[in-house]
């Protein structure tokens, strides 16, 4: 070993160092199934505006550091009940993290379920929390309610993250079950939202019933993924204190412009997400028709499937050679052993799909 790996051994966490980074796959000229994605682009007339708009900002002034003016647009879109209060992050991610680091402490856990979403372990991780996955039930991917309430009772969380629909799952947690998860609860509960426009459920209107409740969403899935862009609703008295580790200027101004604008023509990505909706039925409907393909009821824009038995790596690298993308999920948890998890394209991309895995699985 050389000095700077000795160094580097020395002063990085252990923890830190057992990680592996985040992987995105490479996708050029490919079709892009793999990241949930809304495949449409902004329409002709609404770039236009968008151009103007941004012709007309200044770059050499710091942004609102509050983004008061996008919060506001932002509560009154996603319906927040009045007397809850807006944060807003670099992507949810972010605001994963700003809960974690606030929460952190000697002895203390982050509680989740799983297979869940990967950055609530990698997060919990980096902020010196010590992670507890409470695993699924094998047959559905729904709540183990008994398991929960005893891993609750048992780790004394000091923060419960659920996601509603499930990533990378899709399915919808039974809403009594959630409820009485956060019941139980010692600490906070954040219900995350980030696949709310392919939903008809949420928990926003139920804030301020619960003490220890907030809601977390993102514009990710609307069709702004590029803008990074989450928020967080809740009561003051929790997002005063996680507003307290927010860095300066986290939303920068051409987000701030461009997804107010956004919202303002929020009919325009509320109609590509009926039509994602609809695709949806139509996709899954044709993969059961797949012989040895069982697929999950899905609420989120993607669907996970399970392949024949020691087939999923196979049909990945099938699907990519025919000039596909999708994410394998085959070796990321025991529950997902021959999963492939497709987004929901437009119909000439799902019908690429189709097409391509009729050809792999003859």
């Amino acid at each position: 070993m050389n000095k700077l790996d000795e160094l580097v051994e020395h002063w990085v966490r252990p923890e830190i160092r057992a990680l592996s980074a985040y992987h995105v796959q490479p996708a050029t000229g490919l079709i892009k199934l793999d990241a949930m994605e809304n495949p449409y682009t902004w329409p002709a007339e609404l770039r236009d505006d968008w151009a103007a708009l941004l012709r007309a900002i200044d770059v050499n002034r710091y942004p609102d550091p509050s983004a008061t003016a996008l919060r506001e647009r932002l509560a009154e879109a996603m319906a927040v009940p009045a007397g809850m209060r807006l944060l807003l992050g670099n992507g949810s991610d972010e605001l994963i993290q700003m809960i974690a680091m606030s929460l952190a402490g000697p002895s203390r856990s982050l509680l989740s379920v799983d297979p869940g979403f990967v950055m609530y372990r990698m997060i919990a991780t980096f902020c010196g929390l010590r992670y507890v996955g409470v695993p699924l039930r094998a047959d559905d991917f729904g709540i183990d309610l008994p398991a929960v309430l005893q891993a609750l009772e048992a780790q004394q969380p000091a923060v419960v993250f659920l996601a509603y629909p499930n990533n990378p799952t899709g399915n919808l947690f039974d809403e009594q079950a959630v409820l009485e998860i956060i019941r139980a609860a010692p600490g906070l509960v954040v219900i995350d939202e980030a696949y709310a426009p392919f939903t008809e459920a949420s928990f926003m209107a139920r804030l301020g019933e619960f003490d220890n409740l907030v809601v977390m969403r993102t514009v990710s899935k609307m069709g702004l993924a590029g803008l990074r862009l989450g928020l967080l609703a809740g009561s003051p008295a929790w997002l005063d204190e996680f507003d307290k580790v927010r860095l300066p200027y986290n939303i920068n101004v051409l987000t701030q412009a461009s997804a107010d604008l956004a919202l303002r023509n929020k009919a325009v990505f509320d109609r590509q997400t009926e039509s994602i909706r609809i695709e949806r039925e139509r996709l899954a409907g044709a993969l059961c028709r797949l012989d040895g393909v069982r697929v999950y009821p899905s609420q989120a824009n993607f669907i996970l499937m399970r392949t024949p038995p020691g087939q999923a790596t196979d049909w990945f690298e099938g699907l990519r050679a025919r000039g596909v993308l999708v994410k394998t999920l085959h070796g990321v948890h025991p529950l997902l052993e021959d999963c492939l998890r497709p987004t929901v394209g437009k119909p000439e991309e799902n019908d690429a799909l189709l097409a391509a895995l009729s050809e792999i699985a003859a």
